[in-house]
């Protein structure tokens, strides 16, 4: 039986067999001994997204440690409020708070927990998933949105719709209307400055 340890781009956690490109964590275990959750779903405001293979490490998921969560691909942790691991995804870390640093004017680049600080008010709204009203058009590439019932990644003309197993339909972007976005204010600017994230492969296929 799986465990309850995918994450939608709505934040929320749930079982399914399907695998995803990246995991992560929220700062910690909020699993228990029996490998279930109950009212908890994040330690800390450090939430990260992790590489699945780093230095030959062997987990034992939702062990003694961490709670390990899993993500369809990185547009979706960055949907869900998560951002690129210093440990396991330095290069990529970097290059995140170094666009952050440029889009907040900062004098230097920001540490992590700056960022978990400014991230954490912008994706919850008590215990719940906070959206952010936008103007679609402003909304950069891979910036995650909801819409007609469902979340959609933005690609160039196009939302990709997803699901756990990956992007099943594609639709034309809609123009000059206010959507109700996922991805955090922070990471949407971090993202219009060029920050590249990685995609399910089922974003490029036309099926």
């Amino acid at each position: 039986m799986p465990l309850q340890n995918r994450v939608d781009p709505f934040g929320e956690l749930f079982a399914t067999a399907a695998r995803g490109l990246f995991m992560g964590n929220r700062g910690g275990r909020i699993h228990s001994d029996d490998k279930k959750l109950a009212r908890r779903r994040w330690a800390s405001r450090q939430w990260i997204c992790c590489v699945l293979d780093f230095k030959g490490r062997q987990r034992d998921v939702w062990g003694r440690y961490y709670t390990e969560l899993f993500f369809l691909d990185e547009v979706t942790a960055l949907a869900a409020g998560h951002r690129p691991c210093f440990e396991c995804r330095r290069k990529d870390a970097e290059d995140f708070a170094g666009r952050w640093q440029e889009v907040f004017r900062l004098g230097a680049r920001p540490r992590a927990p700056e960022m978990d600080t400014m991230l954490q008010a912008e994706r919850l709204n008590g215990r719940a998933k906070r959206t952010h009203d936008r103007e679609i058009d402003e909304l950069p590439d891979g910036a995650m949105i909801a819409w007609n019932g469902g979340a959609f990644a933005l690609r160039g003309d196009e939302l990709l719709h997803w699901t756990p197993t990956g992007y099943d339909r594609r639709q034309r972007r809609p123009r000059g209307i206010n959507v109700d976005a996922l991805t955090p204010p922070a990471i949407l600017a971090v993202l219009k400055a060029g920050y590249a994230p990685r995609w399910h492969p089922s974003a490029s296929s036309r099926g």
